[in-house]
């Protein structure tokens, strides 16, 4: 197979690479359309260039040529049938969920000690469920995201500008975008063809939803309320006041098949001060905003959530773990953790207004600790800090926080 030409991810490419050649699975998990498989192609080319003569086979089980190949039986028949005689194989296989039992296969190759594994997948409860039972301690995963804003200029050879930044969070993040035109209505229309595919592949037929409607309800409600203290019971309410009958159970049934999607993610909150974690009051956001506009357009009015769902998306791809922040009556938009180290982060449109920056400001004020407290906003000044808390316009975060 001719492989596309594609944009390196360094990021995502220089985590992977000290695992080639070890006797350990490479597991590459992501929503569709990510750039999962063009990873693939980068990790195939660099083992390449390692070993010229490489014994490497790749199957993708989107393709139709790849069709036959339904359970851990086929996959390894094909495998045998179409390997070389050589030492060792690096075996690319994309989309492993979609092939029944296929931990069964990964168990039986792993243990002739003759392959180097990397496979991708769209479904997190299936990779670490089936993998976790099987393989444990034999697989390490690596998660992939849409283009960060680096990323996005890098792809479309932008500079970074309003404008750029613009098209960054009105169109999204993945990588296909660069062979369209920026184009709205054409955007629009492939956008929405790929949530069709989520929600109608990774969800609908792989949990048997009967009440298709419900779902898009679902979705558009989580469109529209990005970034919010999320309550079962009392989106079950709102539905009924619109007559969509979602019971509770229900609604926390498919957040959960939409998170193991990688479509949205849920972020729990967490007691500063006691380090207790709330079992209720998630925050949701998309995995692509240029998605999130695909079903619900976007309005001026969207763009404090935008702004949120975008800091959130950045802190993923660079490693952090993420919660919410109380402090009594008081919310942090983000706790993070990465090495060690802590910082609380609040995004905010403005903090002109002197309300607004008492408020965004003065929530970090009343944490006594001594780690980095950032506000983010679209203000364009920069280097204030008020009492250690500093102040950083949203495109300088993007750029330069990592």
């Amino acid at each position: 197979m001719k492989q596309p030409e594609y944009c390196i991810r360094n990021l995502y490419l220089e985590r992977i690479k000290p695992y080639v050649d070890t006797q350990i699975i490479k597991v590459i998990a992501g929503q569709r359309r990510v750039g999962k498989s063009f990873l693939l192609f980068q990790l195939m080319d660099y083992i390449k260039k390692l070993h010229p003569i490489a014994d490497v086979l790749y199957i993708n089980k989107e393709l139709f040529e790849f069709d036959s190949i339904k359970d851990y039986a086929d996959l390894i028949n094909y495998i045998q049938s179409n390997r070389n005689n050589k030492e060792k194989c690096y075996l690319f296989i994309d989309e492993i969920q979609d092939i029944q039992y296929f931990e069964k296969a990964l168990r039986s190759l792993f243990a002739e000690n003759e392959y180097d594994i990397y496979c991708t997948g769209s479904n997190a409860n299936m990779l670490s469920g089936e993998l976790a039972t099987y393989l444990s301690g034999r697989y390490v995963e690596f998660k992939v995201y849409g283009l960060s804003y680096a990323e996005f200029l890098q792809f479309h050879k932008l500079e970074d500008n309003d404008d750029a930044f613009t098209k960054f969070y009105k169109f999204g993040g993945l990588p296909y975008l660069v062979n369209l035109p920026f184009d709205e209505a054409l955007v629009s229309e492939y956008l929405r063809s790929i949530y069709d595919t989520i929600i109608l592949k990774d969800v609908v037929d792989r949990y048997r939803i009967r009440n298709v409607r419900q779902l898009h309800d679902l979705t558009l409600y989580l469109a529209d309320t990005i970034g919010n203290l999320f309550s079962a019971n009392k989106i079950s309410e709102y539905l009924k006041s619109q007559r969509i009958d979602l019971p509770p159970k229900t609604i926390l049934e498919y957040l959960r098949y939409l998170d193991n999607a990688y479509f949205v993610r849920g972020i729990s909150p967490t007691d500063i001060k006691g380090k207790k974690r709330f079992q209720i009051g998630e925050k949701y956001y998309f995995e692509d905003l240029g998605i999130r506009h695909a079903i619900r357009p976007f309005k001026p009015n969207d763009i404090g959530q935008i702004l949120e769902n975008i800091v959130f998306h950045h802190l993923l791809v660079n490693g952090y773990t993420i919660s919410v922040g109380r402090d009594g009556d008081k919310e942090i938009d983000f706790v993070t953790e990465r090495g060690g180290e802590k910082s609380y982060i609040q995004v905010s449109y403005s903090v002109m207004d002197s309300k607004v920056r008492e408020r965004e400001f003065g929530n970090l004020l009343a944490i006594k600790d001594n780690y980095p407290k950032i506000v983010v906003t679209m203000d364009t000044i920069e280097g204030i800090t008020e009492q250690g808390v500093q102040q950083v316009p949203i495109r300088k975060f993007l750029l330069e926080h990592f």
